[in-house]
């Protein structure tokens, strides 16, 4: 017996009760028992594996057999004619000839007249098969007789009759095709044990679920349609001819989550280490060519060890037909990669090439070369987990934009990732019902901005009020924290969020989180999210070491991505807009569509202080008292410049708003802003400051 539980089940103390309420039990006609019986203990398979755990039966529908099916015979023998029967209980032929017919010397022809096969409908075997020569014993004229004897069908189609136990319907097949029935069973069977119940074992000791479990986490229950499941490898070399696993170490296929369709690829670790191989990779491209056709999202689950080594430059050419298929899917349909397990060497950059990667903490790592080499040539000591693991690409790299502690908190991430961001570029996000009122008025947010301007507040409070029901689904949170990104909602409507974080480096912009904010904004673009940014930055971190790093090309980065985008944009000014800055983050000139700006904002080129140092440096020094003259130019400069309404006498800004009506007002924006139309000049593409 086979059950399938969700994959967190506590199966250490587990009671199973079988309810059966209609089932055909099949009974031999030669042997009148039980084929199968369930009040007898059975094993139980929970999961492809073998479980010890008590359980009952409550069978509803006694055991129903044919205790003396109709069997005709017809015997030949010395040119006479005798008609027959089978004896059930002693399981023999009887015949009755003639006395006068010799059957010392003769040879019996048997005809047997069509007759009903029985077959077992899980197991799909025959129980009673006349279609092929048995011996069994011959009794003539009650008489047990030692002759020889052929046994012949009469009617080569068999009919079979096969009760479906959930539908109870009658269905009649032809015999041969009930083998092939079963054969077909058979290897799906196969086909799912992957490496085998061994290596299903060990994988699950190491505390890591196999493709198939993880694929039926991820989707709709019953949902997943698998493709490609008998194919093999075709290599040869270093005596691989004789290891062929169905499947080849990947399961493909399609399902659906929340009801949306997805395509979906795993790598299986228990098949050669999950390896790629050639064949492997016109799986995983047939699936992301199929996404493409369809429009909908391709999620990669990774855990292998690399490329198949014996297959040489084939399984370089793989990756490369998977990087190329990236390429060509990048803003057109959603890619997502897991990294469930060790991802190394080239492998890397299909994960890199796709839009969001999430990595498990403590069992996945990502590297190009890995200790080994990296000791080798640079003499350095490392571990796998300090080099490529899921804490160094959170918080040093930015190369992962989540982390997960268990595969279920995973695979839940990417089911709600997915609740965020539409099917491909032509549509929009799902919409939600919205329980939050739109005109919802946060009091807290008109005393959150501190009187001093140096002191930092928390923009976390500020996302949190002003979205619906206070749901906030980060990106890279752990990385270049003082910018904040992602998804959350506004009237039931999916919207991006780009964010300043005045507790962080107090919101200052430099190198990473330029680009952290750049790809994010650009992601949006390509899937049509608005856009709504939130600003307190003082300007870009000074200092040799982010003018080496390349903060110009960087802080470019950020400032085309959103002069590039064409989505609905709104910004809000909560504090500080200064410089450089105030620009790259979506001022009303990089097409801006809707500027508020709160009461407390203050827009200019420098802060009051930097500001009166060069202004009026030669005049301070004649001063007898300099700082007092300098703290009464700062306060000038302030109330003439550090304030929301010089820019909105220009129309920098298109409205300055009361801080706890803020959701109401971008609400509208982003109502008004529904029919954009807006198109950038005709081009091959842009040559951003990559």
């Amino acid at each position: 017996i086979k059950l399938e539980v969700e994959a967190w089940t506590d199966l250490s103390n587990m009671t199973v009760n079988l309810n059966i309420p209609k089932r055909a039990t099949l009974i031999s006609p030669s042997s009148p028992e039980g084929v199968w019986d369930l009040t007898q203990p059975v094993n139980i398979v929970i999961n492809n594996i073998e479980r010890d755990v008590t359980y009952t039966v409550t069978a509803k529908k006694k055991a129903e057999f044919i205790e003396n099916p109709i069997v005709s015979l017809v015997a030949k023998a010395g040119g006479e004619t005798a008609t027959g029967e089978i004896d059930h209980t002693n399981h023999t032929i009887k015949l009755n000839f003639g006395p006068w017919v010799d059957l010392s010397e003769t040879t019996l022809t048997i005809e047997v007249k069509p007759h009903v096969k029985l077959v077992d409908p899980i197991a799909l075997e025959t129980v009673c098969d006349f279609s092929e020569t048995k011996t069994k014993p011959i009794i003539v004229n009650d008489v047990q007789k030692d002759v020889t004897y052929n046994l012949v069908v009469t009617q080569t189609e068999l009919v079979s009759t096969l009760v479906d136990h959930t539908t109870l319907k009658e269905y009649k097949f032809m015999s041969n095709q009930l083998e092939k029935i079963k054969e077909l069973i058979d290897r799906r069977a196969a086909a799912r044990l992957g490496g085998g119940e061994k290596a299903i074992a060990k994988q699950h000791e190491k505390g890591k679920y196999t493709a198939r479990e993880r694929i039926a986490m991820l989707l709709d229950e019953g949902s997943f349609e698998e493709m490609d499941m008998f194919v093999e490898h075709r290599c040869t070399n270093f005596g691989m001819e004789k290891k062929h696993y169905p499947g080849d170490g990947v399961v493909t296929g399609c399902g659906t989550i929340e009801g949306r369709l997805v395509y979906i690829f795993a790598q299986d670790f228990t098949v050669s280490a999950g390896s790629l191989s050639e064949t492997m990779s016109l799986k995983i491209c047939k699936i992301m060519d199929q996404a493409m056709k369809m429009g909908a999202p391709c999620i990669g689950i990774n855990d292998s060890g690399g490329a198949r080594i014996q297959e040489g430059i084939n399984a370089l050419a793989g990756y490369a037909e998977i990087f190329q298929r990236n390429i060509l899917a990048s803003g057109v349909i959603p890619q997502i990669s897991g990294i469930f397990g060790p991802c190394a060497g080239g492998a890397v950059y299909s994960p890199a090439l796709t839009d969001f990667t999430l990595m498990m903490e403590g069992t996945s790592y990502m590297f190009l070369t890995g200790p080994k080499v990296v000791k080798t040539v640079t003499g350095e000591d490392v571990s796998q987990e300090n080099l490529g693991g899921a804490s160094v690409h959170s918080t040093k790299s930015g190369v992962t934009h989540f982390t997960a502690q268990t595969e279920e908190e995973g695979l839940a991430l990417i089911r709600k990732l997915l609740s965020y961001i539409p099917q491909n570029n032509l549509e929009e996000a799902p919409y939600v019902d919205c329980t939050d009122p739109i005109d919802r008025l946060e009091d807290s947010l008109n005393d959150i901005i501190p009187d001093n301007p140096n002191k930092p507040y928390d923009m976390y409070e500020v996302i949190g009020a002003i979205i619906d029901n206070g749901e906030f689904l980060e990106i890279q949170k752990d990385y270049s924290k003082n910018i904040i990104i992602g998804f959350a909602r506004f009237n039931g409507q999916s919207v991006g969020i780009v964010a300043n974080q005045p507790k962080y480096l107090a919101g200052v912009l430099d190198s990473n989180a330029s680009r952290k904010g750049a790809r994010f904004v650009r992601f949006c673009d390509a899937f049509n999210i608005p856009i709504v940014s939130l600003v307190d930055v003082p300007g870009f971190l000074p200092g040799t070491g982010q003018e080496y790093n390349g903060v110009i090309l960087h802080g470019a980065k950020l400032l085309y991505a959103y002069g590039e985008a064409t989505v609905p944009k709104v910004t809000i000014t909560l504090r500080k807009s200064y410089g450089g800055s105030h620009i790259v983050m979506s001022c009303k000139q990089l097409r801006g569509d809707m500027n508020y700006a709160w009461p407390t904002a203050e827009i200019a080129v420098m802060g009051g202080a930097g500001a009166v140092e060069v202004l009026y440096a030669r005049e301070a020094k004649e001063q007898e008292n300099p700082a007092q003259f300098l703290a009464e130019k700062e306060a000038e400069y302030t109330k003439l410049f550090a304030n929301p309404y010089n820019a909105a006498k220009y129309g920098y800004i298109d409205d300055v708003i009361e801080p706890r009506n803020t959701r109401f007002r971008i609400i509208r924006a982003l109502q008004q802003l529904q029919t954009k139309k807006l198109t950038n000049p005709a081009k091959k593409h842009g040559n951003i400051p990559l």
